[in-house]
Order: structure tokens, then sequence, then C-alpha cells
């Protein structure tokens, strides 16, 4: 009797082991999942942030924001004439 009483509690503790396990390891994939998908995140941050850091090296120089203001902006210097082809 005192065996069978044994052996039941041991299958329990096993039982809440092995349960306890399968939580931990749901867990853990579900952290990886989100570390890969912060990681993509981040790559595409750091990209974003070259291309950013980019773009400010390029408008630093003068003559490279005026030609971005005539290209988008029809910006003109004083005493300067345009001319606007419409193809």
């Amino acid at each position: 009797m005192m065996r069978v009483l044994i052996i039941i509690i041991l299958s329990v503790i096993l039982m809440l082991v092995i349960t306890e396990l399968y939580f931990l390891i749901k867990e853990r994939n579900q952290l990886r999942a989100d570390l890969d998908n912060l990681n993509r995140r981040l790559q595409a941050l750091l990209k974003e942030n070259v291309d950013i850091q980019s773009e400010i090296e390029y408008f630093s120089h003068p003559e490279n924001l005026e030609k971005e203001l005539k290209a988008k902006f029809n910006y003109k210097k004083p005493n300067e004439k345009m001319m606007i082809i419409v193809p």
C-alpha cells in the first residue's frame, strides 16, 4: 500500500515537472520569435538611420540643397530666369 502511494506521489510530481517544462519551452520559443522580430526591426531602423545620415550629408552642401529646392519647389535666385519645359 505504501509503495503504491509513493508511486502515485512521484507520478504526480513527474507530471507537474513535465507540465512546467512544456510551458518553459513554449515561453522560450515565444521569446525567440520576439527576439527575431526585434532584430528585424533593428536592422530596418539601422538601414533607415544610414539613409538619413546619407541625406544629411548630401543636404549639408549648399549646392545640393539649392539643386533640390529648384527641382521640387521651383526655387530661383533673384535675377535668375527659370524655364519650365513640359514634356
